[in-house]
């Protein structure tokens, strides 16, 4: 049986998986059955004293937080703002992105935060595709102007039918009404407000995808999948011998940073700490500064801090655990982390499109891929035959990756076609991603299904290409994208970054080390090098592919394979692109 939820602008939020699954869940205790704001009001009481958020403002406990939430609440509740409404949310990582996103489970509405940097073309097809009613938006750093675009884009969004201003004293005489009175003022109205309880089955918060690879896409995941598969996981990498104090280097507006506001705090009872930024200066003093007991960051952000040295007095103690996510952990990461911090590094492949399986805790991420057993808490993994969608897997075992479990999503938003593509018969999601099992039943995540580069007739894995190039002694880190070519349609580059101190790398010395050393094929030697001073991230922390793509080809130094076939073009003009 399929239930469905429609927002009061017309969006259908389907529910894929059946539901005498989700009761099993329930009742098995993966999921709490409790929507996420009614959670987090059990936090306040049972702790209200705890530190709830911290960041460049200063600390909010617990009460403090509930305070100015209800106080948000109040203000979105007067303007029209309610059960069955999306409303979307673009902050900078603080305060004031959780307690709006908490303010609007407490309204009974669902929250759909993006990150900055996505461009007004990509803001004004969410808010479109979303139906959104209401965008709470501000930048008090002043380094990006959401209302301006905001602004700009109201004509085209007749579903849009309030903007607020929040933390930005720059907003245009368009916004419908600015939240930081409401917030914190002094002698604002203190009347029990009461909050509007939802089922806990139905959608809480839409994700966002980064949109490194491909155009973004929206997941709607109800409350009993975030305070019950997500919030599993993360509790799953702690040892609960007291709160978790979670540093997220990353937009709380992202699918990792969805940690934050509705696991960390509501979810678990945390206290969830954000930095204006990733300086790698500024990260360890803060671990200095708020002993958190975890990190939680990408792996490139990873390497910066585990390269950058020691200040006097720096002092990493609390750590329990390093987590990383969002993309293939190799060797060198997991050894300089664990060097640098002295702490294991857990591992946690995941997705916004319901994807989980993590480093168990009492072990150390492996690289190459590897995560661990799946968590039945959190979701249950199985590889599927790419021949004909069906089967446990190809003859070699690998296959397509597929989850289900108390974390799955609804469905995807206003994409019925996406839904056709990532969701099978039963609730499964289908990752797109090629993966097996090992002997000792860990998953090993071998590379996107249609991440690939189709040079002529012949397909080359640019993650396999990248595990060889990171073993260069030269070679920081390695990305490898296509570029377009008329004859070939594509042919493989090579994006390095280079150790401190090493020679610039050249085509032919990369295919010496390639063929020679690692054995790889000839057929897959990059043809094109694009040496970097570091490699492009998107808004949500992860590499930017689309970024790198457009700069080999344009920019790329370019060379033939050795002993390229006679029927082969020539070599093309040499064209670098160093970093700067």
């Amino acid at each position: 049986m399929t239930t469905a939820w429609t927002s009061n602008n017309g969006i259908v939020l389907a529910d894929l998986v059946p539901a005498e699954l989700r009761r099993t869940w329930v009742e098995h205790g993966h999921c709490p059955d409790t929507d996420l704001y009614t959670l987090f009001r059990g936090r306040v009481r049972d702790h209200p004293r705890r530190d709830a958020v911290v960041d460049g403002e200063g600390t909010l406990d617990y009460a403090a937080l509930d305070t100015r939430v209800r106080r948000i609440a109040a203000a979105l509740a007067d303007s029209g703002i309610g059960p069955r409404d999306i409303v979307a949310v673009q902050l900078p990582n603080g305060w004031r992105a959780v307690a709006a996103e908490l303010a609007i489970a407490a309204v009974g509405a669902v929250s759909l935060p993006y990150p900055a940097m996505r461009g007004r073309a990509g803001i004004a097809a969410l808010l479109r595709r979303s139906r959104a009613v209401a965008v709470i938006a501000g930048d008090p750093t002043g380094r990006t102007h959401p209302l301006a675009e905001l602004a700009r884009l109201r004509p085209e969004l007749p579903h849009l039918a309030a903007v607020f201003s929040f933390g930005d004293d720059r907003a245009p005489a368009t916004a419908t009404a600015a939240l930081d009175a409401a917030a914190g003022a002094e002698h604002a109205d203190r009347r029990e407000w009461p909050p509007r309880r939802v089922p806990p089955e139905s959608p809480a918060r839409i994700l966002v995808t980064s949109g490194s690879e491909s155009e973004p896409k929206m997941i709607a995941y109800s409350h009993n999948a975030f305070a019950g598969g997500r919030a599993n996981y993360v509790a799953a990498l702690h040892d609960g011998t007291m709160p978790m104090r979670n540093l997220v280097l990353v937009p709380l507006a992202s699918s990792y940073g969805s940690l934050g506001t509705p696991v960390t705090l509501a979810g678990l009872g945390g206290t969830l700490l954000v930095l204006d930024g990733v300086d790698p200066a500024a990260v360890l003093r803060a671990v200095s500064e708020h002993r958190p007991t975890h990190l939680f960051a990408v792996p490139t952000l990873l390497r910066r801090l585990a390269a950058h040295p020691g200040a006097v007095g720096e002092d990493t103690s609390s750590l329990r655990a390093v987590v990383t996510s969002s993309a293939v952990l190799e060797a060198d990461v997991i050894d300089a982390a664990h060097r640098r911090f002295g702490r294991p590094v857990l591992n946690v492949y995941g997705s916004a499109d319901g994807m989980n399986c993590h480093t168990p805790l009492g072990a150390s991420a492996r690289p190459g891929g590897v995560t661990g057993r799946p968590d039945p808490a959190v979701a249950d993994i199985r590889i599927v035959g790419t021949g004909d969608g069906d089967g446990d897997g190809d003859r070699d075992g690998e296959g397509e990756i597929w989850a289900r479990g108390p974390m799955t999503p609804l469905c995807y938003v206003d994409a019925p076609e996406l839904d056709a593509r990532y969701r099978a018969e039963g609730g499964w999601v289908r990752s797109g991603d090629r993966g097996r099992f090992e002997e000792d039943g860990a998953l090993r995540v071998i590379d996107r299904l249609k991440r690939v580069v189709k040079r002529g007739g012949y397909t080359i894995s640019p993650r396999e290409v990248e595990g060889h190039l990171a073993a260069h002694p030269a070679v920081a880190e390695a990305v490898c994208v296509g570029v377009p070519d008329p004859v070939l349609g594509e042919r493989l580059c090579a994006c390095v970054v280079q150790a401190p101190g090493t020679e610039p790398l050249t085509p032919a010395a990369l295919h010496a080390f390639l063929e020679d050393a690692r054995g790889l094929e000839r057929a897959k030697l990059p043809e094109v090098l694009l040496r970097l001073a570091e490699l492009p991230l998107g808004a949500t922390g992860k590499v930017c592919r689309h970024t790198l793509a457009e700069w080999g080809a344009e920019s790329g130094e370019r060379s033939a394979p050795p002993a390229a076939a006679a029927s082969e073009p020539g070599p093309l003009r040499s064209r670098l692109r160093e970093g700067s």
